[in-house]
């Protein structure tokens, strides 16, 4: 299993509509291949920030789906409602409880 972990800054004044492309997308990812789980979290005091974690049976499902048309749809959209998209960063998985079990 692999983490990926993408620190976006959402331009004020969008995050409603940021946030329903966001749905949109993870909404798409379940059907990709080598998908298993992911989140988008706000960081305490950082009202315009976002993490997307992903959770992927390998990076390479992770790069087929941002080949996905889906994935651009959603891309397309959120032009203009982000100041930072930020760089997706790797991480090891240690332990994924609940229903991120493999």
């Amino acid at each position: 299993m692999e983490s990926v972990i993408t620190r976006v800054v959402v331009n004020d004044g969008s995050e409603s509509e940021w946030e329903a492309v966001m749905r949109d997308r993870m909404a798409a990812a379940e059907s990709s291949s080598g998908w298993i789980g992911s989140a988008i979290f706000t960081p305490e005091g950082e009202a315009n920030t976002r993490l997307i974690v992903g959770l992927w049976e390998t990076r390479d499902a992770w790069k087929r789906w941002h080949e996905d048309s889906a994935f651009h749809d959603t891309g397309e959209r959120l032009k203009g409602l982000e100041s930072s998209a930020g760089t997706p960063a790797w991480h090891a998985v240690g332990y994924a409880g609940g229903r991120f079990h493999v």
